[in-house]
């Protein structure tokens, strides 16, 4: 029983009470009355009815049985004006991908695509408007690519059927600035498919000869045989090898031994012995072989390559920020391209936009929610004259801002200027790759092996030193190395990406597995969206909930979101008056009773500068009730970070005031650092200090403000609620929902390396056995033909059965 009047007045809520609601026909979002229907099919709100209606109308509402509720959210209207941007030329032509003039081709970006229904409807969207000819969806990586005549609609059009459908496309700055798309490397798989053809029938053609043993072949048979396999392993060493030349030679360019330099060099002396075996009528060569190892380790590099194509990690500001803003002239409200902006710059805001540039607040009541940019989790009210900052978002009413520096001039830009940005993370790590350095060592060993050899056989039989050597060279080829890497770190990649964890490059992994410090942001990282509320003051009667409950439930703002979440559903009733003052709260009358929702200084609250501040207040009449919505971690974190804390020095960096700092403290252990108010340079020097003192860091954040610190460390790993949303430039990107996963999928990535040494061990067994039978100059291409598969399919088999052993043991997923 509550003892005092404090406690008489504090009510906590951790699970709101829902009663019973009809699902929204197109969404599935539950709806607060069943007025809004079309026969039996009731809608939460007047958009999606739109969107049936037009559905329809144009005999496309199979969308609705391919999958029940197929709409990904309620249809929020836009604003007439949104996309007026679109109408100027100049800024359209940049998002063309052709166009003659009339028929023209764009290609979208589309967040919200999400099952067959949105593929089905994407692909008829001719049947919405005349104008477009064809549309296909990239399923994969939500790109929709639509073909339409611009004599009978216009790009702003298409966009705008697209939004009020429920698709609205994400268009940024990026998309300005990149004409080509991600396209896959097709000459890979060219490569690929020449390779397999010719070992196919390299090996084909061989049979014969080997089968034959003792006997023999007719000798024109076994002649043409042999200059048949020669033909085809021509483009497999000159076409589809050329990708191990270019990179070996890559290497040497920069003094570097790389593993594909012992590669190419078995490579050369494969395929020159065997064309002298060849010409001088001694023997077949090792053709097959050589075409087999080209074709395997490219299947490798085929699997790695493809495994995220449809998901970016190199993303920088220009992929948060607009295309175009709208400029305020002398002739009216013109749309500007973003790089044209110039100082002194009059530009209008509206709710939900970007800040562009840094600016001077002229006119409106400037609420801006810097947390993708600071960390700070609560909109800042910003007075006029008073200075923004570029990439913060107005959340209010229209504001009018002034242009004081160019895009390229500031805040924010002159982050991603620093020189972490500037370093070749990726080609350090190949650099430092484990796999380099092994080779080198097996190089080294080989040839100190091979030498010994010519100098035995030059005192005993000189005759037998080229054919050992080059025997020994040829089956002694690292290729055992570079493929147990391979597979290993491409089995790994899909290991890790069924369970969430989507590497940039196999690269990644090698640098995981080095990781003894990881840092973590917390707004957005360890955080996430209102999950419990909490209200003092005046307790709410079941009847004032009710009037509470339909004041705010017209509401888009999250905080009234919020309030009605925690309220649950009440039957809706007309208000006698409705206002809604964008940045300040709600004002109606209902049953005579004067009623005020948001902020403090809204509802008339005297309040003290405390960081526990109520997310708004409630009034009724002369009442108060205040209304709390406390940020909650995410509900892995409390059984993650002590996992983590055994195995790692973990600290926590925050743009966030220090309100939970005793909570976090007692999570994260004593001896864990933690920090706040911090700003993304004070994010990225702390990293760069924890490296100058030989710790390897790991960074996990979620927003531009963490971008330089993302781009520091060693490993830079972005959480996403939504992979495919936007998210800064990093190494790897972790899906929220699987980051209960996180501790071991970094145990799966450490076992990478212990993998491939044990890959390694059985690969160095093949190779003393081919080496011993080289050595005594008795290689024959048959046993090097059976060899080196056999090498080959054992490595594939363990590195793929230890991975998914070690998955499993980790209670991970094997299948996607």
């Amino acid at each position: 029983m509550p003892t005092t009047e404090q406690e008489r007045s504090t009510i906590i809520i951790n699970k709101p009470v829902k009663h019973a609601a009809t699902r929204c026909y197109h969404c599935g979002t539950d709806c607060i009355t069943n007025s809004i229907a079309i026969e039996e099919k009731v809608f939460c709100c007047e958009g999606c009815k739109l969107v049936y209606e037009i559905l329809n109308e144009n005999g496309l509402c199979d969308y609705y049985k391919l999958q029940s509720h197929p709409g990904l959210a309620q249809i929020k209207p836009a604003r007439n004006d949104k996309f007026s941007y679109l109408d100027n030329e100049d800024i359209a032509n940049r998002l063309y991908k052709f166009t003659d003039g009339n028929n023209t081709m764009v290609t979208f970006y589309i967040p919200g695509v999400h099952c067959a229904s949105c593929m089905w409807l994407l692909e008829h969207m001719n049947k919405l408007d005349a104008g477009i000819t064809e549309s296909r969806l990239n399923f994969t990586s939500k790109e929709v690519t639509i073909r339409f005549q611009q004599e009978k609609i216009s790009i702003r059009k298409i966009v705008e059927l697209l939004t009020t459908i429920g698709y609205e496309p994400y268009i940024s700055l990026d998309d300005a600035e990149q004409k080509k798309t991600r396209n896959y490397n097709k000459q890979l798989i060219y490569k690929l498919g020449v390779a397999g053809f010719c070992f196919g029938n390299i090996m084909l053609m061989s049979f014969p000869e080997y089968l034959s043993f003792d006997r023999g072949i007719e000798h024109e048979y076994a002649f043409l045989f042999r200059i048949l396999n020669l033909v085809l392993a021509l483009p497999v060493f000159f076409y589809s090898a050329s990708e191990f030349f270019s990179s070996a030679w890559a290497g040497l360019k920069q003094k570097i031994l790389n593993i594909d330099a012992p590669i190419v060099l078995a490579l050369i002396i494969t395929f020159a012995r065997s064309v002298y075996e060849i010409a001088t009528n001694t023997g077949s060569g090792y053709l097959d072989s050589m075409s087999g190892i080209v074709f395997f380790m490219l299947v490798g590099r085929v699997v790695q390559e493809r495994t995220y194509k449809s998901i970016s990690f190199h993303r920088d500001y220009k992929s948060y920020f607009p295309i175009a803003v709208n400029v305020v002239t002398k002739d009216g409200t013109v749309s500007k391209n973003l790089q044209d902006l110039q100082e002194k710059d009059i530009v209008e805001l509206h709710n939900d936009e970007i800040i562009p540039a840094d600016a001077i607040v002229l006119k409106g009541n400037a609420r801006i929610d810097y947390s993708f940019v600071t960390g700070e989790s609560e909109p800042v009210m910003i007075e006029t004259g008073k200075q923004v900052y570029a990439g913060g978002k107005q959340t209010g009413e229209k504001i009018t801002i002034q242009i004081i520096k160019p895009v390229a001039g500031s805040y924010l830009t002159s982050l991603w200027n620093h020189h972490s940005f500037t370093k070749n993370k990726i080609e350090k790590n190949n650099r430092d790759s484990i796999i380099h350095v092994m080779s080198k060592y097996f190089t080294i060993v080989l040839f100190i092996l091979a030498a010994a050899t010519a100098v035995f056989w030059w005192m005993n039989d000189p005759s037998k030193i080229l054919p050992s050597v080059s025997a020994m060279l040829i089956v002694a080829c690292p290729c055992a190395l570079l493929l147990a890497a391979t597979y290993t770190n491409g089995n790994l990649l899909r290991l890790l990406s069924n369970n969430g964890l989507y590497l940039r490059d196999a690269t990644v992994i090698e640098q995981v597995g080095d990781i003894n410090h990881i840092v973590f942001d917390k707004t957005g990282t360890l955080t996430q969206g209102a999950k419990q509320f909490r209200t003092t003051g005046h307790q709410l009667t079941e009847t004032e909930k009710s009037w509470v409950y339909n004041i705010a439930s017209h509401s888009k703002h999250p905080y009234s979101k919020a309030l009605v979440s925690y309220l649950g559903v009440y039957p809706l009733t007309t208000s006698e008056k409705w206002q809604e003052h964008t940045g300040k709260g709600l004002y109606a009358e209902l049953a005579g009773n004067v009623i005020k929702i948001g902020s403090a200084a809204f509802t008339g609250v005297e309040t003290e500068n405390d960081n526990n501040k109520p997310a708004l207040y409630i009034q009724i009449n002369d009442k108060i009730t205040a209304f709390y919505i406390t940020t909650e971690f995410r509900d892995d974190i409390p059984q993650i970070i002590p996992v983590l804390r055994d195995s790692y020095e973990l600290s926590l960096l925050s743009g966030d005031n220090d309100r939970q700092r005793e909570r976090l403290q007692g999570l994260f252990g004593t001896s864990s650092k933690l920090l706040f108010a911090q700003k993304p340079i004070d994010k990225l020097q702390y990293i760069e200090n924890l490296q100058k003192n030989s710790k390897k860091v790991l960074m996990m954040g979620d927003g531009l403000n963490d971008a330089g610190a993302l781009q520091q460390s060693n490993v830079g790993i972005t959480l996403a609620d939504d992979i495919n949303n936007f998210t800064p430039s990093c190494d790897a990107i972790l899906d929220a929902k699987k980051f209960g996963k996180f501790p071991s999928l970094l145990k799966l990535a450490h076992a990478g390396r212990y993998i491939i040494y044990f890959s390694f061990v059985i690969s160095v067994l093949y190779n003393i056995v081919g080496l011993s039978i080289s050595m005594q100059g008795k290689m024959s291409p048959m046993i090097a033909a059976i060899l080196m598969p056999l090498s080959t399919l054992s490595i594939v088999l363990i590195t793929t059965g230890l991975g998914s052993l070690v998955a499993k043991r980790l209670h991970l997923s094997i299948k996607a």
